[in-house]
């Protein structure tokens, strides 16, 4: 099921004002960014279960000390991924999504974790599982990547967000690597958003519940609207945060918002998630402009 009208509404009109109020801000859109990083690191890496905290990230991509003893493969993961999220930052506008950024991906992810599978897909006898599911035999993931770049690369009706939530439900279906499957999959979904000139979003460990719903939804009965709603909700969440801080809003919390404004925090809450508001997370926290409603 694509995405609705309405949605593609809002999104085209925070596209169309994004646009104007990035001319000349281009270090403060590299500042979000980066202050953005360690929480989607944290992010992604919590869905794969790393057991490093939003706080132990950053500190590890400040190059400093944590107060305990971590394995040194989730101090790499957590560095690594940085290192690929910052690459496709300055690098998605230049080549075309194809297996060879797909593997030049995946070896920095691995790279320092596990050399031996670093940059390659699955070889014969290499099965893996997640779930119940079990991803296709070695022997078809290089046709079937090749398959669904095709597909995509091809698909100039779907709109744009429906055609990355296939990909996405199609890429983790194939689960072409070893090891960092996820990851990279939700690299590729910044990777592709980049390219159309939106900012990159995160999809939150909080929320991976409904996340994982999505793969069993298209699993089971091939329907792809619980992913595009997971991609859709985030990408609003990315330009309302970006907007309000072109525009030099004064950023408060939601709770703040509601006892100012004499509003149910629970009732602001909820149109927050369900991006009916221009709201916007922060190391986990509800925020929002001051003028945006």
């Amino acid at each position: 099921m694509a995405t609705n009208n309405t949605t593609k509404d809002v999104i085209k009109v925070l596209k169309t004002k994004y646009d104007q109020l990035s001319k000349g801000k281009a270090s403060l859109l590299k500042l979000i960014d980066e202050s953005e990083l360690s929480e989607s690191v944290f992010n992604s890496n919590a869905i794969e279960n790393s057991t490093l905290t939003l706080k132990e990230t950053e500190r590890i991509l400040m190059e400093m000390e944590i107060s305990r003893n971590v394995s040194v493969r989730e101090v790499f993961e957590a560095k690594n991924l940085a290192r690929v999220l910052e690459y496709i930052r300055s690098k998605s506008v230049e080549p075309e999504l194809s297996i060879e950024v797909i593997i030049l991906l995946h070896k920095m992810l691995m790279g320092n974790i596990n050399d031996a599978i670093a940059g390659r897909f699955r070889k014969k006898g290499e099965y893996v599982r997640v779930g119940t599911h079990i991803a296709p035999a070695p022997e078809h993931v290089e046709r079937m990547i090749e398959s669904i770049i095709s597909d995509y690369s091809a698909d100039h009706s779907a709109y744009f967000t429906d055609k990355i939530a296939r990909f996405h439900l199609d890429f983790e279906t194939i689960h072409p690597f070893c090891d960092g499957n996820g990851r990279i999959g939700r690299v590729i979904i910044n990777y592709q958003l980049m390219r159309f000139g939106f900012p990159n979003i995160i999809i939150r460990d909080k929320e991976k519940q409904t996340y994982y719903e999505a793969f069993g939804e298209y699993k089971d009965l091939k329907k792809t609207k619980r992913m595009e709603k997971i991609i859709t909700l985030a990408l609003t969440e990315s330009l309302y945060k970006r907007i309000a801080y072109l525009q030099g809003d004064k950023i408060s919390t939601l709770a703040d918002y509601a006892k100012v404004h004499k509003k149910s925090v629970n009732a602001l809450l909820n149109a927050a998630r369900r991006q009916t508001i221009p709201a916007f997370r922060e190391k986990g926290v509800w925020k929002i402009g001051k003028y945006s409603i």
